[in-house]
């Protein structure tokens, strides 16, 4: 099982721009350093607190970082136009040597949704559609209009994964079309989440990878509403959480996406002694 990091990244107490910055492109130094597979980043933006473009934040790792994966833990396909969605992943793509892992979603939070009268109820219904859209501009094959050409070495676009609940219609999306299925520790139980490990293995599908799973090692972790609440976190000892990293890697899963508090990068490296 490969081991990746999430980073949610939030202001510090420095009210220098710079500060963040300089934070963000450390972190991903220091991600790929130690050796881990991935450094993964989410979307959202009507949330009531300042969040950061997921696409532009990776822009700024593609030339920080030689190895990783660069990924997103999911983009809402929903709330972005297709053709222009399309055109800014394949240039993050480029800039990325091939290394982005597009992970994409319907969206959860209609706050997303009403900050760009985007409509929260057809969701279900655009995200294989738009899906279809950007695979056609990748393909280099027009839509709406003209087509849009495509750089030279992106054809065909990124890897993309889809991050869903496991009900037999996006297992199957996932499956048969995508490269990917992105379960959340935040909201999956253990069990449910083995049986669509099962479901998703049995439509043929090759790589599972299990996000946000928010990990706090310390002995008296910070406090985090959004980890009090998730069904699989390693806010716990180290030993303690390698067994849930074992029984996860013993379930089925390819890839564990460790949540690193943004605010205490040292962690990073008692996380990654956690699975070699």
């Amino acid at each position: 099982m490969k081991l990746g990091i999430v980073t949610i990244p939030h202001p510090l107490k420095s009210t220098d721009p710079r500060a963040v910055i300089d934070g963000i492109v450390e972190f991903g130094r220091r991600v790929e350093a130690l050796g881990f597979d991935g450094l993964w980043v989410t979307d959202a933006f009507g949330r009531g607190r300042p969040t950061l473009d997921p696409l532009i934040l990776l822009g700024a790792l593609c030339g920080e970082t030689k190895r990783i994966e660069l990924g997103t833990c999911v983009v809402q396909i929903p709330l972005r136009h297709p053709v222009e969605h399309a055109h800014r992943v394949q240039t993050l793509n480029l800039l990325s040597g091939g290394r982005l892992r597009f992970g994409v979603g319907s969206g959860s939070t209609q706050a997303d949704f009403d900050a760009v009268e985007a409509d929260y109820d057809k969701r279900f219904k655009t995200l294989p559609a738009y899906l279809e859209v950007m695979r056609k501009v990748w393909a280099g094959e027009g839509v709406y209009g003209p087509a849009l050409t495509v750089w030279p070495g992106t054809d065909g676009g990124p890897q993309v994964l889809l991050g869903a609940w496991r009900s037999p219609r996006w297992i199957n999306l996932a499956a048969h079309h995508l490269q990917g299925w992105i379960g959340s520790g935040i909201y999956s139980e253990w069990d449910d989440f083995k049986i669509g490990i099962d479901m998703y293995r049995q439509a043929g599908g090759k790589r599972v990878v299990l996000a946000n799973i928010f990990t706090d090692l310390r002995p008296e972790p910070a406090p985090n509403p959004m980890a009090q609440r998730a069904k699989i976190s390693l806010y716990c000892p180290p030993a303690e959480a390698r067994e849930r990293l074992k029984r996860l890697a013993d379930m089925g899963v390819d890839d564990a996406l460790l949540v690193c508090p943004f605010d205490a990068p040292d962690q990073l490296e008692p996380m990654r002694e956690l699975w070699s």
